[in-house]
């Protein structure tokens, strides 16, 4: 005598009895909220450095070559790239356009660029430098006697430091220095914006 056939069971069947399965099971356990690193951003030659833990960007007046001066501390609420260029550094002259660009990328988002020539040639002749670069909408700040920025060897308590040309230090939205990259970078690229927006959005 043959055993009777058994039916296979329907696929929505077995689904269910997963489902009933899952719904009795022990509570899982919340998941675990890791804090997101800043993405990495590097140039063929740097990387972007974190500083740790982060200091507070100087409440000091930035003086405009067109337009009204600027108080730093006005920025808050805005991520901030700060850029240090001079005329004499063909990096530089580079990089300038690149920061233009960006600040039409960027123009609706919760981020500033500013780039801060410390020329000692004079307004006159940094605006003229600008000008044959066809920059015209990115803000420029003159800080020819290292009010905001020091050498590596010099003296004064700025958080900013020049470690090369050009560097651009990043706040974020408290106004708290982020952390910096020394040399020609494109932040108009995927990796450049990834980390800029990281900390726009934070």
């Amino acid at each position: 005598m043959k055993a009777p056939c058994m039916k296979a069971p329907s696929r929505r069947f077995v689904l269910a009895g997963l489902g009933a399965l899952i719904g009795a099971s022990p509570a899982r356990a919340a998941p675990v909220s890791v804090p997101v690193a800043p993405p990495p951003f590097e140039t063929a030659r740097e990387q972007f450095t974190l500083i740790e833990p982060m200091v507070a960007a100087p409440a000091i007046r930035l003086d405009a070559i067109n337009g009204a001066p600027l108080d730093l501390p006005m920025l808050r609420g805005k991520a901030v790239l700060i850029n240090f260029w001079a005329r004499w550094c063909p990096p530089c002259a580079r990089e300038l356009p690149l920061l233009e660009q960006l600040r039409g990328l960027t123009r609706s988002e919760p981020l500033e660029i500013i780039a801060i020539s410390i020329d000692a040639a004079g307004r006159e002749r940094v605006s003229a430098f600008l000008k044959r670069l066809e920059i015209e909408h990115l803000p420029v700040y003159l800080d020819p006697a290292g009010r905001l920025a020091r050498k590596i060897d010099g003296a004064g308590a700025s958080p900013f430091v020049l470690y090369g040309m050009p560097i651009s230090y990043v706040a974020d939205r408290a106004g708290r220095i982020a952390g910096y990259l020394t040399g020609q970078a494109d932040w108009t690229s995927a990796e450049g914006l990834r980390l800029l927006r990281y900390y726009a959005n934070a």
